[in-house]
């Protein structure tokens, strides 16, 4: 079956960094666009990061700019996305997803979805 699991969550002091990992089974990345998205409680989820299959393309939400990295290993088949410089209003679920078509990540139209990973940014 088709599944995305991601890791790396817990709680960090502000300015401090994770790394998170998106890990996929039942199918490789190879040719998949994947986005990083996540959910505050009580709010919409919002796109924080995309990556096109061959790495070629990236985009970044103005929130996280120049503080996250995403980046992909498709001989692991997994994607990371490095947080660094933590700030408490990055607190929320984080969410990996998969899609055949990188435009389909801007609109938050992905096909495969994980089950997300918390991420708490508190003193």
């Amino acid at each position: 079956q088709v599944q995305l699991v991601e890791s790396g969550g817990g709680l960090v002091q502000p300015g401090g960094s994770l790394r998170l990992s998106c890990a996929a089974s039942g199918f490789t990345l190879d040719y998949s666009a994947i986005g990083w998205f996540r959910q505050a409680p009580g709010k919409e989820r919002e796109g924080v990061s995309c990556i096109s299959s061959n790495a070629g393309t990236t985009y970044y939400a103005d929130s996280v700019k120049g503080r996250f990295t995403v980046s992909r290993d498709n001989a692991k088949n997994t994607v990371y996305l490095q947080m660094n410089s933590l700030k408490p209003e990055d607190t929320a679920v984080y969410y990996c997803a998969a899609d055949r078509f990188y435009i389909n990540c801007r609109t938050g139209a992905m096909d495969y979805w994980g089950k997300g990973t918390l991420v708490t940014v508190s003193s």
